[in-house]
């Protein structure tokens, strides 16, 4: 009923036809309708219910073309079925004083139908415009808030770059540059948040990690020689689990484009992000030079690269197999539903 009652014919129309011109017609086609129903019920019996049918259309009239539309079926309906139905056919004249109140309560009736839906009517048409009004104050707040915070990754990401380049070479560079891409890698998230996602508050897969992967490209300097493959099914995650995935592929590009690769000249570092019921399934591979046991079994030295990876797989609320060789190593996560 809520929805009849955000259906406002006239105002639809209101560009091409006058409004009041749209409420009679709609009216006229109501009482269509009824007059329509109640010849079918009078060929099974003759006589019966003249005048139930006209509330019902006049009601309808009224909540889809305003109080003039049920006015109109009603009015046309009543004169129809007391001239050539009621009491005596063809006439308005009354037999008895019992057959004048009967036409009276129907008259009084249904203007109360008519009363009663266009105050409906009313209501659920102010109740939208301040639902509305709240939607677009609210659109306007989180287009404010997504302002400051892109302004504040963006800040960030600045402090960071402007320490990197300061520390020059070495590892605190090289551990700047890893804290850049991170903080890259949720900002990127943050920004698909408002964009292409078929849910509010979900992240579309298929263009985060392609962005991701064209960033990564640019960051790791691998046009060239070394290569990202990036494929990906769309898939709206929640931000949050969006994010974790995001940074565990930032974490495994990064590794391999430094490791994988040592005393080559080329290679492919391939993602791909693919349903996989129950869940999905990420996998990161290379064709690379392939890590040794101990590696696989404790991390490359220092640790905090393979601690990240395990803490953004557990976020993400997946596990991870390693399998890993002479012609590469390929990363499989898998992520529950």
């Amino acid at each position: 009923m809520g929805r009849l009652g955000e259906l406002d014919l006239p105002d639809r129309l209101a560009p091409w036809v006058p409004r009041w011109a749209t409420s009679v017609a709609v009216g006229l086609l109501a009482t269509a309708c009824a007059a329509l129903v109640r010849f079918l019920l009078d060929t099974l019996v003759p006589g019966a219910a003249v005048f139930p049918l006209l509330f019902p259309a006049a009601m309808i009239a009224t909540l889809f073309a305003r109080w003039l539309a049920g006015a109109t079926a009603s009015t046309v309906s009543i004169l129809f079925g007391w001239y050539y139905l009621y009491p005596v056919k063809n006439s308005f004249h009354f037999e008895t004083s019992a057959q004048a109140v009967t036409v009276g309560s129907v008259i009084i009736a249904a203007a109360i139908t008519v009363a009663l839906a266009e105050m409906f009517r009313r209501s659920v048409h102010r109740a939208t415009q301040e639902r509305d009004r709240q939607i677009a104050e609210r659109e306007l707040f989180l287009e404010e808030f997504d302002h400051r915070v892109k302004n504040n990754f963006t800040l960030v990401a600045a402090l960071l770059d402007m320490q990197r380049r300061r520390a020059g070479e070495g590892e605190t560079a090289d551990a700047l540059t890893s804290a850049l891409a991170r903080v890259e890698s949720i900002a990127r998230a943050h920004r698909h948040l408002y964009r292409g996602a078929a849910t509010p508050g979900t992240v579309d897969m298929a263009s985060y990690l392609h962005e991701l992967c064209t960033a990564l490209a640019d960051a790791l300097f691998l046009r060239g020689a070394i290569t990202i493959e990036c494929g990906s099914d769309h898939a709206a995650i929640p931000r949050d689990r969006a994010v974790s995935i995001g940074l565990v592929v930032n974490e495994l590009v990064t590794n391999a484009a430094k490791h994988a690769f040592k005393g080559r000249e080329g290679g492919t570092i391939s993602v791909r992000f693919a349903a996989h019921p129950p869940g999905w399934r990420l996998i990161v591979a290379d064709n690379g030079m392939g890590m040794s046991a101990e590696t696989r079994a404790t991390g490359r030295p220092g640790g905090l690269g393979q601690r990240l990876i395990d803490g953004f797989v557990r976020q993400a609320r997946g596990t991870m197999l390693v399998e890993s060789g002479s012609d590469g190593t390929v990363v499989t996560v898998d992520l529950a539903a």
